[in-house]
């Protein structure tokens, strides 16, 4: 026999419910208590940089109106002296990208004379995992595409290449993912992973790595990419005519550049970069590096670096620990990839944000390559290949400062000696110490020779205007760049670790 001794809570006595109830309060108070203070959190992290970057722009336009004028005469010789070593290193590192770039036209020029026949017969060729990566809510819209066309379009012995679409999604998408995965049953050599718990581009690499597949080479893609259906044919014919290298990194073109004058003008930077700026720094200090998309990797090399989930830029982290080792990276143009430029501000803007931070924390955790002595069985860094380094990690850091510095000065001349006239401004601007008009025109000259050098070896998607449009914006464009990084500088500091991916469509 049982007696049912639970009592109802309506049949409770208040004096019972007021303690639940006041309990409950409580509890709603500290949550929402918490979710304020969450939020106001994220607001000071998000803006504490912006704050830092305008105080570093008042304060130092401030202290320039407060200086004497020959204390202004020697900061101006000392930002002179470094814009001239930047130009010179520029225009230099643009003269050294004419022979590779000539020697990629001559192995066009017989292969087409060949009738496209390679010199590595198909059977010889290595065994390739070509990775397409992508973070699918992001680029729901164009995996499905770019899927399709790397399995029908690439021009490899399917029996030697595996396109490999790795894709990490915080919710489930339907029916898009079901059709990715449904790829597997049309074309043999499709394989399609959903990496899970991945957050990242790193997650889904290191994943994959955890595969034993036999391939020779890895190829990592991006997944706004086109590679030319010839481009792993010709990545490999890199590696079978040389077994010392370890990595060869390909040319990226931007494909949208009439989509509006901000990707018109990415469009002539990645032109500038590609085939200018990384075949000659390679050919001058005598290292290459891997950029984080169209790079073809030695499958051995590349397993054991893996990629380092906590680097917000994990590709340039990677390149430069592959460089640590020794291993050559070579830049070939023949080696062709084409992708999208970001045509809205805000993404353009989070995105070179996202690269600043990156590069300042890749910068400052291998800098010391540049002084210390590489390990046991390594390739000798020579110094050459140190002073190289130098500059990448630590003297384009600093340009930043030179060049925002620089900005600073100007204004405040401007400010206390304001110009009534065109010619009075420039004379403010340019001309305003002994040797300015040396200067300047030695800049000029050394802008002129390299963006004539990129107009040779444009893109078909690059129209002259925009090399022009290009050259006057150039000023300008490099205070943005130099702000981007200090706003990467701020972020670094303030130790920003949100995670914006660029938006595809």
């Amino acid at each position: 026999m049982g007696i049912d001794t639970m009592t109802s809570v309506t049949e409770l006595p208040i004096d019972a419910l007021e303690p639940m109830a006041e309990w409950s309060r409580s509890r709603h108070l500290v949550s929402s208590f918490r979710r304020s203070l969450a939020v106001v959190s994220a607001f000071v992290t998000e803006w504490t940089p912006f704050l830092l970057v305008a105080s570093y722009y008042w304060v130092s336009i401030c202290l320039y109106i407060l200086f004497p004028p020959w204390i202004m005469a020697i900061f101006w010789y000392i930002y002179m002296i470094s814009n001239f070593y930047i130009a010179s290193s520029t225009v230099l590192e643009a003269f050294m990208s004419i022979a590779p770039v000539r020697e990629a036209r001559k192995t066009i020029t017989k292969a087409q004379e060949n009738d496209w026949r390679f010199p590595t017969p198909d059977g010889d060729l290595p065994i390739l995992d070509l990775l397409i990566v992508a973070y699918l809510p992001n680029e729901k819209d164009i995996i499905m595409d770019r899927a399709l066309y790397a399995l029908e379009k690439i021009a490899y012995p399917q029996h030697l290449i595996r396109i490999n679409i790795l894709y990490n999604t915080p919710r489930s998408i339907e029916p898009l993912e079901s059709q990715l995965h449904d790829l597997t049953k049309k074309y043999s050599h499709a394989r399609v992973i959903k990496v899970p718990g991945s957050i990242s581009k790193a997650d889904n690499l290191n994943y994959f790595f955890t595969f034993d597949t036999g391939s020779d080479i890895i190829a990592i893609f991006d997944c706004d990419h086109y590679p030319h259906p010839n481009n792993p044919r010709w990545a490999a014919e890199r590696f079978m005519s040389d077994s010392a290298i370890d990595i060869v990194q390909g040319r990226c073109v931007i494909f949208n550049a009439n989509a509006s004058l901000q990707a018109a003008m990415i469009a002539v930077e990645f032109d500038k970069i590609y085939a200018v700026s990384h075949p000659g720094r390679s050919a001058m200090w005598g290292f290459g590096l891997f950029c984080g998309s169209n790079g073809f990797w030695r499958t051995s090399l590349l397993r054991r670096l893996r990629m380092d989930g906590s680097m917000l830029t994990e590709d340039i982290d990677s390149a430069l620990r592959a460089v640590s080792e020794g291993a050559k990276t070579v830049h070939d143009m023949n080696v062709v990839s084409y992708e999208l430029a970001p045509t809205q501000w805000p993404d353009f803007w989070k995105q070179r944000l996202r690269w600043a931070q990156g590069w300042a924390q890749a910068s400052t955790r291998h800098l010391v390559m540049s002084f210390n002595k590489p390990g046991e069985g390594v390739r000798k860094r020579g110094f050459r290949t140190r002073f190289g380094l130098f500059s990448l990690l630590l003297i384009r850091e600093l340009s930043y400062y030179l060049v925002t510095q620089y900005t600073c000065l100007v204004v405040s001349m401007v400010i206390t000696q304001f110009p009534k006239t065109p010619g009075q401004l420039s004379r403010l601007i340019f001309f305003q110490f002994p040797l300015s008009e040396w200067f300047f025109i030695i800049s000029l000259l050394c802008l002129i020779a390299t963006l004539y050098i990129t107009n040779r070896v444009r893109s078909e998607f690059v129209d002259r205007w925009m090399i022009v449009a290009f050259s006057v914006i150039y000023p300008f464009y490099l205070v943005l760049a130099a702000t981007i990084g200090l706003y990467g500088h701020a972020r670094a500091v303030t130790k920003y670790s949100a995670w914006n991916p660029t938006a595809r469509t």
